[in-house]
């Protein structure tokens, strides 16, 4: 098989030239080759791009690259049989790209140009048109930064832009738009508008290239219009000084501002309003002060009707005011424009009058009561008592008050201040004294001074009271009185009383004082013995006593003492001391015991039972009794008592013992040796001893011992 007719690759192409209109892009021109149906254009650099660009004919353009940068190029025909070599190559660099250009317009004559430094770039050309005109600047700089000026305000411009590289070659252009701020609004009028509100309106000229027109305010306030000559400020507030200018703007700022223009409102009415009063029954009203203002007028009128009025340039005005009334008061201010709103109305209460018919009585000893007419003004009445040392408050709508837990004995000073709820109370009036009754005295203590008297102590704190004491009985009322702090009241022994105190002033009696209970001490015995029952025991006997439960008996020696305590009414002493005075007393004491100290007649203790008694035979039957005896020149007496006689012998002035004579033998004898009574009775109680006496023939013969017996 045989292949026939097959095309061949086209011849190379020859590039007549390379260049560059934009940053990014080259253009190449190269001759059109017979047979080629389209090129390949290939763009290398030394930095490793590559790249091929297909394109129908000459001249074909590259796009993509990098500004500023040399590129290599060469072009390839192609057909169906292929592509050619490559042609020769040429060399060609991208232009600069295009500053990025930033505009404004900072017043209405100038435009500002700046843009950031562009690499390589060693010129820049600006080329100004004024939109709708064939006016053109064109400038040259190699800075970053150009204005323009002695433009027209309010105008469009168009600013079209391009760096320069080293090799003269103008880089990319750009095109910005910039339109200079608007002129100064002229012929700016300000008038207030009545209606339901009163308005601020402004008015001015339109200006050239102004999207919208701005009113100002010293005040602060502003209004706005996009179309129009004019706008309105509202709302207005009084006592404001209005100072207007008008700017016009647009995207490029605000025109500077037009000349001011004033305008002065109607004033304010007085923030603060106030009524004073100085001194009692002269009163002032007294505002802040308001700007813009030219005089005052204040009105004050009182609650039943009455009405004045003053004219001022100041703040002050004075007028008389009556305890007791209720005063309304309001300023307006005036200016060349009007006068203000109405302003607040104040209300003044003078304080209420002081009663004048004042009553202070005491109707208990501790407590006052007060009672007055009412007073114009009053809504509530004070009462203050005051001694000194305490104030007692009493508040009540009514006229009347009574003070209760006063000081007792004690000068208040009493005053009713009749208060209102805005002004207090009236300071003003006039005090009213008045004592309460005297203080109760406090008993401190009752002393018995004997059985018949006590003396009641107390603690006074009065100034010139008398006082009484009262002890009250179960039948009877004792008293006593005295202006000092202690008197006496005779009572009844074995009685009990309470006891109180009052004391007595002109100003009145005081209230009792708490009851001391009293006990008197019991009464004493109206009888008492003493009986010697042995040589150491007594037995004590005496009379009942009224109010005694218990009694001590006591006997009572420089050798020693006895003392017995019993409830009846008879006591057996022991240990006393034969042949001793004793010193005897009673103590009687109550249930509660009170105690009663009785004293009685002395009593003596017989003489001691003499000791060793011994019976010695003598001579023609006789018996000699001896003892031992206590010091002392007592008298004794000897019994010597048989079954068939008795006999008897006594010993005087402390003699140790005596004889019998003419004694029967065969006999046991009791022999007893006793003490003499100072009465010369013969003690009973001292011990006995027997005796045997045996016969000697006729005679007697031994005397035996035989012990002691007890007393029968």
């Amino acid at each position: 098989m045989f292949l026939c007719c097959v095309p061949s690759a086209p011849e190379v192409p020859f590039i007549h030239q390379a260049y560059s209109k934009h940053s990014d892009s080259i253009t190449v021109e190269f001759g059109v080759v017979s047979g080629a149906t389209s090129y390949i254009i290939r763009a290398e650099n030394e930095d490793g791009y590559f790249s091929e660009s297909l394109v129908d004919t000459s001249p074909g353009t590259v796009v993509g690259l990098l500004p500023y940068t040399q590129y290599t190029l060469s072009v390839m025909s192609v057909n169906t049989g292929g592509r050619s070599q490559p042609s020769l190559t040429v060399n060609a660099r991208t232009v600069l790209v295009a500053p990025d250009l930033f505009s404004s317009s900072p017043s209405s004559d100038i435009i500002v140009i700046e843009w950031n430094p562009v690499d390589h770039a060693v010129l820049y050309s600006l080329v100004l048109t004024m939109e709708g005109s064939d006016m053109r600047v064109r400038l040259n700089t190699s800075e970053t930064n150009l204005t323009f000026t002695g433009l027209q305000p309010g105008t469009t411009y168009s600013i079209k832009g391009n760096a320069w590289d080293p090799d003269g070659n103008q880089g990319d252009d750009i095109t910005v738009s910039q339109i200079t701020r608007p002129p100064v609004p002229g012929d700016v009028q300000v008038q207030l508008t009545l209606g339901r509100s009163i308005d601020l309106a402004v008015y001015w000229q339109v200006v050239r290239g102004a999207d919208v027109y701005t009113a100002v305010s010293s005040t602060g306030q502003n209004c706005s219009a996009t179309i129009g000559t004019y706008c309105i400020i509202s709302p207005l507030s009084c006592s404001q000084n209005h100072t207007i200018s008008v700017t016009a703007q647009n995207e490029a700022g605000p025109s500077e501002p037009s000349s001011p223009q004033d305008l002065l409102t109607f004033p304010c009415p007085p923030e603060l309003v106030w009524i004073e009063e100085p001194t009692t029954g002269n009163c002032s009203v007294t505002w802040s002060k308001v700007q813009w203002v030219d005089y005052y007028i204040a009105f004050v009128k009182r609650d039943d009707g009455l009405e004045e009025q003053c004219n001022t340039t100041g703040t002050t005005c004075y007028f008389q005011c009556i305890c007791g009334y209720t005063y309304l008061s309001t300023v307006f201010a005036y200016n060349l424009a009007g006068t203000s709103p109405p302003g607040q109305i104040v209300n003044y209460t003078t304080i209420p009058c002081c009663p004048d018919d004042l009553s202070v009585s005491l109707i208990s000893t501790e407590t006052l009561e007060i009672s007055w007419t009412s007073v114009r003004g009053a809504e509530l009445y004070e009462t203050i008592a005051a001694d000194g040392s305490e104030w007692i408050h009493c508040n009540d709508t009514a006229p009347v008050c009574a003070l209760s837990d006063l000081t007792c004995d004690s000068l208040y000073s009493v005053v009713v201040r009749p208060c209102s709820e805005t002004q207090g109370c009236n300071n003003t009036c006039s005090a009213h004294t008045r004592r309460t009754a005297p203080c109760a005295p406090v008993i401190l203590n009752v002393t018995q001074v004997n059985s018949s008297t006590v003396e009641v102590f107390w603690m006074a704190t009065n100034t010139e009271a008398n006082y009484t004491v009262i002890a009250m009985g179960p039948s009877n009322l004792l008293t006593c009185s005295s202006s000092s702090t202690s008197c006496y009241i005779s009572v009844s022994c074995g009685s009990t009383y309470d006891v109180s105190a009052y004391a007595t002033t002109t100003a009145g009696q005081s209230l009792p004082s708490y009851s001391i209970p009293l006990e008197t001490g019991p009464c004493c015995p109206e009888t008492l013995s003493v009986e010697q029952v042995t040589q150491s025991m007594t037995n004590i006997t005496w009379s009942g006593a009224t109010g005694a439960g218990s009694y001590v008996t006591t006997l009572t020696s420089p050798r020693g003492h006895a003392r017995c305590h019993t409830m009846d009414t008879h006591c057996l002493l022991g240990c006393i001391t034969c042949g001793t005075s004793y010193n005897v007393s009673l103590e009687a004491f109550s249930i509660t015991g009170h105690k009663s100290e009785c004293s009685y007649h002395g009593f003596s203790a017989s003489a001691c039972c003499p000791s060793s008694v011994r019976l010695y035979r003598m001579d023609n039957n006789t018996l000699r009794v001896y003892w031992r005896s206590s010091p002392g020149l007592y008298n004794y007496t000897a019994d010597l008592h048989g079954t068939r006689s008795n006999y008897t012998c006594s010993a005087t002035n402390g003699a140790h013992g005596c004889d019998i004579s003419e004694i029967l033998c065969g006999e046991v004898y009791t022999v007893v040796v006793a003490p003499l009574t100072q009465e010369g009775s013969k003690v009973t109680y001292c011990p006995r001893r027997l005796y045997s006496v045996s016969c000697s023939g006729n005679t007697v013969g031994m005397v035996i011992y035989r012990g002691r017996r007890s007393v029968d």
